[in-house]
Parts: C-alpha cells; structure tokens; sequence
C-alpha cells in the first residue's frame, strides 16, 4: 500500500482508539455505513483486523490493545451470549510476520486473542532465504521464522498468509514451490497447529520497487499450487 512504513508501530493513544472503534462499530452495526459504503451482498461484519503501518506486534502497548478491543466487541454484541467467544459473530484477527513473537508482552497479547477467538494470520510467503529476501527485504533464516510461527500458532489459532505471483512472466520456481512443500510437511510432522493456509495473488498494484516485474498468476496454477498444498497436509483457501 502506499505510505507504508517499516519497522516499528507508532505511539497507541489508547483513550483515542476505544473512541474511533466505537464509532465505526456504531456507523457499521447502527448507521448507514453498510447501505453507503459497501455494495449489496457484501454487508456483514467479519472482522476487526490489527495489521500495520509497522508491525502491529511492536506497539507497546499491544495486549493492552487485545484487552481494549475485546471489552468493545462484547459491548457491541459481537461476542457470544455469556461472552462465549466461540459464538462471537465477529473474528478478530492479527495480521503479522511474527517478528516478535518470542517476546513476553506478544506472548501475552497473543494468549489474550486466543481467550476470545481470535486469529493470526502469520506471513509466510516463502521457506527459502533467497525468496524470504526478494519477497520481505529481510535476512531473517528459514528456521528462524519457522520458530516463531511455532510459537504463535501454539499461542493462538493460525493461517499461514501466503501470497504467490508471477516474476517477469514466471511463476514461483520449482525449487520455491518444493521448499514450500517441504515446510508444509514439517508443520505437519511436528504437530505445529497451523490452521490452514490463505493462498493469494495480487490483489492490488504492488508498492514495490520491482512492481513493474510482477503480475498475477492464472487462477488455474493457484489452484493447481492449492492441491499440492493439501496434499502435503495442510487446509487452503485460496483467494485469485
């Protein structure tokens, strides 16, 4: 997206995000946000979603944020009578590339989703070095960031988010895909509770520099990718 920043989350005023949720919760659940702004057939409430500008891990005040959250959702009807959140009629989900999941305050922000249903979705967009670098721009290893989905999906329910697309008219190479695979399978063989995977393509113009060189792949090859995927073990949904 545009304006993006990477690193660090900014300063949270917590006094000011309880007061913006509330009032898209009561123009989304009260008002005519839906009728005006979302087109018929689409006009439901899924989700209330934490992803950056930054890594929404990093804010410091990220389990007081969890805990803030989920006290408007229950007052807002959006979890479960009794504040049973597994009838929540909304998810919250966390959009995040785990960077800090070793860390006590993730850990326990993390630990407070899962009390109230939610989900992350953990970016995982490619098993080798090589790719983790022309995708994300960074040096993290392979097994370092295999880690951390560890530690996440065991503190609260988890998609992998993985996005595929072409380069310069080529898809993922065969050694991409087969790393890929690969760690599909070791999920599995370490009993990793890894929900699933959200399989994407480009869903908008890329922000990257190299945007030029990429462009979607045919819904078929995402298909055909989802199917491998599954067989090596794990759930998909796949999103062209």
């Amino acid at each position: 997206m545009p304006n993006l920043t990477r690193g660090t989350a900014p300063d949270i005023d917590l006094a000011q995000l309880e007061t913006e949720l509330r009032a898209m919760l009561t123009d989304i659940l009260h008002g005519d946000f839906m009728q005006t702004r979302v087109p018929d057939g689409a006009r439901r409430l899924n989700d209330i979603a934490l992803s950056g500008n930054g890594e929404p891990t990093s804010a410091r005040v990220f389990p007081q944020v969890i805990e803030l959250i989920g006290r408007v959702m229950a007052e807002f009807g959006l979890i479960g009578p009794g504040g049973d959140p597994e009838r929540n009629t909304a998810k919250l989900v966390l959009i995040t590339n785990g960077s800090l999941a070793d860390r006590p305050r993730v850990r326990d922000g993390l630990e407070k989703m899962a009390a109230l249903n939610g989900e992350v979705w953990f970016k995982f967009d490619s098993a080798t070095s090589a790719g983790m670098r022309a995708i994300n721009q960074t040096r993290i290893s392979p097994d370092k960031q295999f880690e951390r989905l560890g530690t996440t999906a065991r503190l609260c329910p988890t998609w992998l988010q993985t996005c595929v697309f072409a380069r310069d008219g080529a898809p993922p190479s065969a050694a991409e895909q087969d790393a890929y695979l690969a760690a599909v399978a070791c999920i599995r063989q370490q009993q990793i509770p890894v929900q699933g995977v959200l399989l994407y393509g480009l869903a908008r113009p890329s922000m990257q520099p190299q945007a030029s060189r990429l462009s979607t792949l045919p819904a078929g090859w995402l298909d055909a990718f989802a199917g491998k995927i599954r067989a090596a073990g794990l759930p998909v949904k796949v999103s062209p």
